[in-house]
């Protein structure tokens, strides 16, 4: 077995400061801190903020990842190809699967005196998780539109309309 306390007594070490932030006394008073145990309510609030700025984390998720959604669009190119067309689906399809499992997403940030599968738990950042989605939806939609595969003239109807009756030409 060693013995480190004679190595602390004969240290070369033991002439050097002690490092920024570090002191023998406040070593002895953290223990102390510790020995006291916080009350049980304001641990409760302080993990309850915890998870609340966790959920406007998760919340905003979809914004953050935005930039990087529009740089493969920008790379995908603009031509109707595989890739670009995947990318684009992919791009549609999360916003709606991200809504659809909301009430799982924020379940676990949900305060611990709530339902955490209730609609109305943490609603306002569930409103603002809706708004980023529907933001990364309307950046799927107007690269389908820049790809020409929205119909948004008027010569992309012209299967539906019907013609009239030719006029008669009566000669008199």
């Amino acid at each position: 077995m060693l013995e480190y306390s004679a190595l602390e007594s004969s240290s070369k070490w033991k002439s050097l400061p002690s490092p920024p932030g570090f002191s023998k006394s406040s070593t002895a008073s953290s223990s102390r801190a510790a020995a006291k145990k916080p009350s049980a309510s304001s641990s409760t609030a302080t993990y309850d903020a915890l998870k609340e700025k966790r959920a406007w984390d998760v919340a905003i998720a979809p914004a953050k990842s935005l930039p990087m959604q529009a740089f493969m669009l920008y790379m995908s190119g603009g031509g109707v190809q595989i890739f670009s067309i995947g990318i684009v689906f992919m791009l549609l399809l999360s916003p709606f699967k991200n809504i659809a499992g909301m009430n799982e997403a924020f379940a676990q940030y949900a305060p611990s005196n709530s339902n955490p599968r209730s609609l109305t738990t943490l609603f306002l950042h569930k409103i603002v998780y809706v708004l980023c989605n529907m933001l990364t939806l309307a950046v799927g939609l107007w690269k389908c539109r820049s790809m020409g595969l929205l119909p948004t003239g008027t010569g992309d109807w012209l299967a539906f309309e019907s013609r009239g009756p030719a006029p008669d030409i009566s000669l008199l």
